[in-house]
């Protein structure tokens, strides 16, 4: 079932409404699916299904992203906005405390949700945040043309190379290191995704300050797994073992031959790792 929540939140300017969009699948404890920039609540298709057979799933287009609309103006696409934002909108669902997951972004988000103990339990697949200096100027110079690319493509352009595996690859292999994979439906949208993203260039700027190894993070009483694709081209396993080091009591997995967005290059593995943490 996919449908729309909306609420207030607190800003500088007094209460305003956001809406969220989501898709809700399932039965048993909660679980919060959160994708990552640029990216949709569909991201998480090839692991779904499974995760269903145990979770009552919830995957959140985060605001400004999917068919979620932008947050209010004058409210920022930081962790300090969009955190209660997500618990703003489990309260709203009569969520408490769900499991969360999170790839990339929403890792990050994850781990901060598991920071305020707002969930039970976080699995962050790549989560950014754990990068150097030199680490985060090139991942942010690959997003950009990413959606420089995205934006430039004439939509038939994009639904040709769809077709192919060499065009889903040329499309996507920044990402995914099993392209082929993913059906050309499934590429197409996420590319007009990306090029639609109304909170992109705001998510991306905030992120510019996030640096965890400047802080130990410290989440305590929650279940942490943080898991890293061996072959992600984005952002580099060895920020896997930062995060270990930075997140006390983290358990680190290692994920074989998966990309950036690993739920489409191998979905039983990381679903597997994802239950596994909510068990």
């Amino acid at each position: 079932m996919s449908a729309t929540a909306s609420f207030s939140i607190d800003t500088p300017n007094g209460p305003q409404s956001v809406s969220v969009a989501y898709h809700r699948a399932g039965s048993g404890e909660p679980l919060l699916l959160l994708h990552g920039i640029g990216h949709h609540w569909q991201a998480w298709e090839p692991v779904l299904g499974i995760l269903a057979t145990e979770r009552d799933v919830i995957a959140v287009d985060l605001p400004g992203f999917g068919a979620s609309p932008a947050l209010p103006d004058g409210v920022p696409y930081d962790l300090a906005s969009v955190v209660p934002t997500l618990g703003a909108l489990c309260a709203e669902l009569g969520i408490d405390r769900p499991h969360v997951a999170g790839n990339s972004l929403g890792g990050l988000l994850a781990l901060e949700l598991g920071r305020e103990k707002l969930v039970r339990s976080v699995t962050a697949l790549s989560p950014a945040g754990f990068w150097s200096k030199g680490e985060q100027r090139y991942a942010v110079t690959i997003l950009r043309a990413m959606r420089q690319g995205a934006a430039a493509l004439p939509l038939p352009m994009i639904e040709r190379l769809s077709h192919s595996a060499a065009g889903r690859a040329a499309l996507t292999s920044t990402i995914y290191a099993r392209p082929g994979r993913r059906s050309p439906e499934a590429v197409v949208a996420e590319t007009l995704a990306l090029r639609q993203a109304t909170g992109f260039h705001e998510t991306l700027a905030a992120g510019r300050d996030v640096f965890y190894l400047d802080d130990v993070c410290q989440i305590s009483g929650v279940p942490v797994t943080v898991a890293w694709g061996t072959r992600d081209m984005l952002l580099p396993r060895r920020q896997g073992i930062r995060a270990k080091h930075t997140i006390p009591g983290a358990r680190l997995v290692r994920l074989p031959g998966c990309g950036h967005v690993p739920m489409n290059d191998d979905p039983a593995r990381v679903a597997r790792v994802i239950l596994d943490t909510s068990r």
